[in-house]
């Protein structure tokens, strides 16, 4: 079996903290190698360990901009 893998390609913007220094981020993720997509989810200060998040492609980050906006 393939080792899980993961690189922050960037960075976006750092949408909240809990007291422990948790931090619920957006960012440009590659999972295992493949392409990056947004990615929403808490991090731990180091980025080593992760929370329960989504993952969006590039098209379905567009619907919910627009989405969004609508608002």
């Amino acid at each position: 079996m393939d080792k899980f893998s993961y690189e922050i390609v960037e960075e976006i913007a750092v949408l909240s903290e809990n007291p422990k220094g948790w931090r619920k981020e957006l960012n440009l993720v590659s999972w295992s190698g493949r392409p990056p997509k947004f990615d929403l989810r808490d991090w731990a200060p180091d980025h080593e360990k992760m929370g329960k998040g989504i993952t969006l492609s590039n098209e379905e980050f567009e619907g919910l901009k627009k989405t969004l906006s609508a608002m």
